[in-house]
């Protein structure tokens, strides 16, 4: 009886944690004590919103008061605040709200609350949601869209409505203040009147928290939704309709934030098509919202088949062009001049233009990074391009400071993250991804934050900091226990994901056949476009391997400003996590650490899978800190990610061992998988375990 009774305690005590799904992101809710909130100011609709967040988050004294107070200040920028143990002080009720959650967020995570002034460092700070009008989602790897749905009646329900409150709240909790609601390879249906009634809808949800709409739309609009012959940007037809259908926007939505467009890449229509350029595009569409104070965000992705070297023509077709765009014209650049690999340098672009403004663009959704299997925390992949230097203007001339109005005078700032929400419970399909988008709400608000203190955060807001001791556990200790390791785990688990995937530089050598997950650098079907396969990348042969993009290759370097770009051209200085980027090498070239190139890739290789199998361990002991359904879900994803990390290990030595002849080194472990059977399967990733959503 005795025994029978202790295990039942020992459950007990073992499963105190409250269940969670992770619907609440970082916005659990806490008791909060009595607050008296006094506000200057009218009542309006955001001010309310700061008001009850107060109220609703307040940890601090009982029966306080805090004062939200408006006020014209040089110090406070765009939507920033004072903060200070008497309240909020802000030029905008938007920063009022900012500061609030700000004030929240310190009491929740223990940071002292002193006099601070905290100031964005970009005006804008959107999110890019590649949701599509059936609902589905493009590299959404959380479920249908929160937005849109294959509904004929375009009905608003109250679910709808609630869902849009929760994810706006989300939004302004880490200063996110805009959202593209809709796919860059956009419909042209989206401007058609029932799509712009929703989207009233939701601008109308999203308001109160600060949270501005934004449509991407179809460059060939006016041909296929307004009938007119051409789109050509300079014909007066199409300068007209564009005009009067800008105009119904902003009749249905006053606040509405602009425009955002993909043209002229990857089959999408766009001016060149007509024979004009970027700026007579992006200019037709800047002076269509300008009336109305609105952008057009105008993306830089764009490359074709023909080109030598994809990674340079961006540069190619946008620097001649500086200059000639509207000043409510931002430039959205991808971080890496090709396409949201797991390492890439900077974009050329970026400090490139002088005359024109440029906003980063990161991939929140980890299309190339694990989707929502693999756990990679994204804030040190971002910083690492944000604090890249690149010289334009002298030393310090950073990717942060060139975009964020530092070094070049520029009317308007921004920086866009590409979302994974979705109808998912948990919102981003893995609780880690997550982290992800706060991050990004954090380093748009303040780019010089470290990775570290945002993992803390989000930690601390994330899991309960006050587990119950257990039998295994007496004395649980939260900052020892569960903070610190797992912590350790985040700011390692990208670099991790660069070793098993694409260690040294390599670059796109993952199969399309899954969606961009797993392994193929031996994928090439017959009549596919070469730039969209990974030979074309990685160049393997007996000789080598890398691509060779130096003074005497395709010279992408010279896109970069000295002396970075000597450094990059000459494989003795360029950094080892580029060198394949930039350089095709003998298997036997001697690296920095003394070891063959072949044998440097195999250890990289090899520690990625033995980090990932820390990983495990880690969050198996974090388990006396996590509620069971959440700690479950993470578990299965882990166990996965260690399983596929091992087939890209595989598939990556065993592959390339063809060119090199060189046998893999005695002290890694040697592959699970014969070639023929990686080639085979094409490396088929478990695309969710089993049982979960």
């Amino acid at each position: 009886m005795k025994s029978i009774l202790f295990s039942l305690l020992l459950f007990c005590a073992t499963f105190t944690l409250r269940a969670e799904n992770g619907h609440q992101l970082w916005l659990r809710p806490h008791p909060a004590a009595p607050v008296t909130v006094v506000s200057s100011g009218k009542n309006s609709a955001l001010l309310a919103t700061a008001k009850s967040e107060l109220q609703q988050g307040w940890q601090g004294r009982a029966g306080a008061t805090v004062k939200l107070t408006l006020k014209k200040d040089k110090s406070i920028k765009y939507d920033g605040f004072r903060l200070s143990p008497q309240g909020v002080e802000a030029a905008t009720e938007a920063g009022l709200l900012y500061g609030v959650y700000e004030l929240l967020r310190r009491q929740q995570t223990g940071q002292p609350l002193t006099e601070v002034i905290s100031n964005p460092s970009y005006e804008h700070r959107v999110l890019n949601h590649w949701d599509n009008p059936d609902g589905s989602v493009e590299r959404g790897y959380a479920g249908k869209s929160i937005f849109w749905r294959q509904d004929s009646s375009f009905v608003v329900t109250g679910r709808d409505k609630a869902l849009w409150q929760q994810y706006a709240r989300a939004n302004a909790s880490v200063g996110i203040n805009g959202a593209v609601l809709n796919n860059v390879n956009a419909s042209p249906m989206i401007l058609s009147a029932d799509y712009l009634g929703r989207a009233k809808a939701i601008a109308d949800v999203l308001r109160p928290y600060g949270v501005k709409v934004y449509l991407a739309v179809k460059f060939s609009s006016p041909a296929l939704l307004g009938g007119l012959k051409t789109s050509d940007p300079l014909d007066p037809a199409v300068i007209a309709w564009w005009k009067a259908r800008t105009r119904e926007v902003y009749r249905q939505i006053p606040d509405f934030g602009g425009f955002l467009v993909k043209a002229s890449s990857e089959g999408q229509p766009g001016p060149q098509d007509f024979g004009r350029t970027h700026a007579d595009g992006a200019n037709l569409l800047a002076d269509a919202v300008r009336p109305y104070g609105g952008l057009v965000m105008w993306r830089a992705f764009v490359y074709s088949p023909n080109d030598k070297d994809r990674a340079k023509q961006a540069y190619n077709e946008f620097v001649p062009l500086d200059g000639k765009f509207r000043d409510n014209v931002i430039i959205q650049v991808k971080n890496g001049p090709i396409d949201f690999q797991p390492r890439e340098p900077f974009s050329p672009l970026f400090g490139a233009l002088k005359k024109t403004a440029v906003m980063p663009e990161f991939q929140i959704t980890q299309e190339y990074l694990g989707q929502a299997i693999d756990l990679v925390f994204l804030a040190p992949m971002w910083a690492e391009c944000l604090r890249s230097d690149t010289y334009q203007a002298g030393p310090g001339s950073t990717v942060a400071r060139c975009t964020d109005g530092s070094v070049y005078p520029q009317k308007h700032s921004a920086m866009a993250g590409v979302s994974n929400v979705g109808l998912d419970t948990n919102w981003t399909g893995h609780d880690f991804a997550q982290a992800n988008w706060y991050a990004f709400g954090r380093l748009a608000w303040n780019n010089t934050l470290a990775s570290e203190q945002i993992a803390d955060e989000w930690l601390r807001l994330t899991f309960d900091n006050s587990a119950p001791p257990t039998a295994n556990q007496p004395a649980a200790d939260f900052n020892a226990g569960f903070l610190t390791p797992v912590k350790q785990l985040m700011l390692a688990s990208r670099e991790a994901a660069v070793d098993y995937s694409m260690p040294l530089g390599l670059h796109h050598i993952m199969s399309a056949t899954h969606g961009h997950y797993g392994p193929g650098p031996w994928w090439a079907p017959p009549g596919t476009r070469a730039d969209w396969t990974p030979p074309y990348y990685h160049q393997a042969a007996a000789n080598g391997v890398g691509f060779d993009r130096t003074s005497t290759g395709s010279n992408a370097v010279s896109q970069y400003h000295e002396p970075l770009a000597g450094q990059l051209n000459n494989p003795a200085t360029c950094p080892d996590e580029y060198l394949l980027w930039f350089h095709h090498l003998p298997w036997d070239f001697k690296m920095k650490s003394g070891r063959t190139l072949w044998d440097e890739l195999a250890l990289h290789y090899d520690h990625g899978v033995q980090q990932v199998r820390q990983f495990q361990r880690t969050w198996d002991a974090a388990r006396p800190y996590v509620d069971a359904e959440r700690f479950a879900l993470v578990q299965n994803k882990l166990r996965t990610q260690s399983g596929n990390a091992v087939i890209w290990k595989d598939a990556g030595l065993l592959y390339f061992q063809q060119f090199s002849h060189l046998p893999i080194p005695a002290e890694i472990e040697p592959p699970m998988h014969t070639l023929e059977q990686l080639i085979a399967n094409d490396a088929p990733p478990l695309r969710r375990p089993a049982g979960q959503p």
